[in-house]
């Protein structure tokens, strides 16, 4: 348990101060936020909130969105950025998870996308060490390429990453995403202490209308937990497992039923024996 982190879009329908209260309440030690929930209740009381409730922020979801293009795109993703790596600082995390995003509208030029992606990384990356916050890119699943990141592998997001200094940028290995790679242990090897965040939820099926919306609490579905956990630790990891589902059925459960069953399903499937 001392290393289990709720991701607060597993409890979509809470709000920050709910999610901060569950946590204290189910006796969760650390909270992954997002931005959105963050903005709704301002950086500031936001910050005291989960410094007063004595709970680690575990990441900051999410920068990234790095491939528009022309110079007006350039620096609106910049711009967001940053603003992203000041709001991670404030509330004392120092892991902002980068979604790199997708193909711009109209657009099949993914080489294109990926370099824009590598070229903004290497402006943000010296900004990312003066906040004392890492980039941490996270690879997604190929059927998102188009709409939410170009980075597929964990293999792809380390070629951006080691092209900056450890504590600059570093990967997440989210389980959803990266389960199915034949490559996957010898990657994860390679990462060892560029491994920034490791979430965890189950991949189920049938996949929903919405592919966004397929994923099942841990042990629900298909991925061996325990074997990837094992592999992540013996890469060096030895941060929060952040439980991240985004599920309509789980939005709609009530959220204490939610930590109670993610808990049980982490003691049974990930907590190291």
């Amino acid at each position: 348990m001392n290393r289990l982190s709720l991701n607060q879009i597993t409890t979509r329908n809470w709000s920050l101060p709910q999610a901060v209260q569950g946590c204290v309440d189910a006796a969760i030690p650390a909270i992954g936020l997002w931005r959105d929930k963050v903005a709704e209740t301002g950086l500031t009381r936001a910050a005291k909130l989960v410094r007063d409730a004595g709970l680690a922020v575990s990441s900051l979801c999410r920068g990234g969105f790095l491939t528009a293009t022309g110079a007006e795109g350039h620096r609106a993703a910049l711009a967001e950025n940053l603003r992203a790596l000041e709001e991670a600082a404030e509330l004392g995390t120092d892991t902002l998870v980068m979604v790199v995003g997708g193909l711009p509208e109209g657009s099949r030029d993914l080489t294109g996308s990926r370099a824009r992606v590598a070229e903004l990384l290497a402006e943000l990356a010296p900004h990312a060490g003066d906040f004392r916050v890492r980039l941490a890119i996270e690879p997604l699943h190929p059927m998102f390429c188009a709409d939410r990141a170009v980075v597929s592998t964990l293999s792809q997001a380390l070629d951006l990453a080691e092209q900056h200094p450890v504590d600059q940028v570093g990967v997440v290995v989210d389980s959803y995403h990266v389960w199915w790679d034949p490559d996957l242990a010898r990657q994860i090897a390679r990462a060892g202490d560029r491994i920034a965040s490791y979430q965890v939820c189950d991949w189920t099926l049938p996949l929903p209308a919405d592919a966004l919306l397929g994923r099942g609490h841990v042990g629900d579905g298909h991925i061996d937990f325990r074997t990837l956990t094992e592999q992540v630790t013996a890469a060096g990891y030895t941060g929060f497992v952040e439980v991240e589902i985004f599920n309509q059925q789980i939005w709609d459960t009530p959220g204490e039923q939610t930590l109670a069953t993610l808990i049980e399903r982490h003691r049974a499937h990930v907590a190291q024996r």
